[in-house]
């Protein structure tokens, strides 16, 4: 009997071994299968990395050569120069995407030895795309422009906004202090001569803000076709209208600027340089509101009223500014009226500031 049990015992436990061994290999395999796939992905990765590579590369020598073109139609090198840097930007593409190839080959048997998951600690210095690519395509590969004519900047104006009409002066309708404009918008800038970078044609799109406080308790009632200023029937703690419009600013800039030449490409900077623009805009209101703010039996009462108070849809105007380097005295008029078929017009005037970011 006892014999019986140790024999049984002994064949329990031989079973478990087997089992536990068979999950392990099992296991094993997938891991092995998994981290086949993981890498396989990757690897296919970097084989279609290396065709981009040389697409790239060409890309840059064939802008290269223009670019030396350029400078030769320009004069600024000879025949035997041109020659010479179009064999010397060959040759570095050629070692650029040898070298870089020979990245992607390494990080390819990288990947071919080692299970999924595998910690590429180059990684850490950013010269890679995706996990494992060790090579980063960015613009610092990239070829300058020999001669780039346009360039944009971030249009940004603010300060006083009132209005006029016949036989009114400003502030005599509208709080000076109280009323305001902002203006924020992108500007391309174009030089208008070859040789010369001192007319520049300046145009874009900005968003205007325009607010009008009404002095003495008043605000704006529509009526049909007719806007009044009337009294408020109680004191106002507050009372704004507001004029938003999308227009398409477009500005003749004079002034002097730097020329900076380099190796490959030159340009002109306007930086610490005094300029002037004159021009006008064109667009459209696409909003109107009206705040008010004011007590009412013992209760604050604020509201915003929007409607569109007979504005103007289509807007149109003139404007200049003086600046130094991104600073500068900025001042529009509108040539539409601000409200239509009235008995009397009014015209919006800002003046403030104006910053041109580069």
């Amino acid at each position: 009997m006892n014999t019986i049990t140790k024999t049984v015992v002994l064949l329990f436990l031989c079973l478990i071994v087997s089992n536990v061994s068979a999950q392990e290999t099992q296991q094993d395999s997938t891991k092995t299968s998994i981290s086949w796939k993981e890498n396989g992905f990757e690897i296919e990765k970097l084989i279609e990395l290396k065709k981009t590579i040389e697409t790239e590369e060409r890309e840059f020598l064939k802008a290269e050569v223009e670019n030396i073109n350029n400078r030769l139609e320009a004069g600024d090198i000879t025949e035997s120069e041109a020659q010479k840097l179009k064999k010397e930007a060959a040759k570095k593409r050629a070692l650029n995407i040898e070298n870089r190839i020979a990245i992607i080959d390494n990080k390819i048997a990288l990947l071919e030895r080692n299970d999924a998951g595998y910690s590429d600690e180059t990684n850490q210095f950013g010269i890679s795309i995706g996990r494992f690519t060790g090579i980063n395509i960015n613009s610092k590969n990239k070829t300058r422009v020999y001669d780039k004519r346009t360039s944009s900047d971030l249009v940004l104006a603010a300060g006083f906004n009132n209005a006029i009409g016949e036989g009114q002066d400003i502030g005599d309708e509208y709080s000076f202090a109280g009323s305001g404009f902002i203006e924020l918008g992108v500007a391309w800038k174009t030089r208008l001569f070859k040789e010369s970078n001192a007319v520049r044609l300046k145009y874009g799109f900005s968003f205007q803000w325009n607010k009008l406080t009404p002095k003495n308790d008043r605000y704006f009632v529509q009526d049909g076709n007719v806007t009044t200023l009337e009294a408020f029937p109680s004191e106002l703690k507050e009372s704004e209208f507001r004029i938003t419009n999308l227009v398409f600013p477009i500005h003749f800039e004079f002034g002097p600027s730097k020329k900076i030449e380099r190796k490959n490409y030159f340009r002109y900077s306007t930086e610490n340089h005094f300029k002037v623009g004159v021009g006008g805009y064109a667009g459209f209101n696409i909003g109107t509101q009206q705040k008010l703010r004011y007590e009412e039996d013992g209760n604050r009462v604020k509201q915003k009223i929007r409607r569109s108070y007979n504005a103007t849809p289509f807007v149109y105007g003139l404007s200049a500014y003086v600046g130094y380097d991104g600073l500068g005295i900025y001042a529009k008029y509108d040539l539409n009226p601000i409200f239509e078929d009235q008995t009397f017009d009014q015209h919006n005037l800002s003046i403030g500031l104006r910053f041109d970011l580069d």
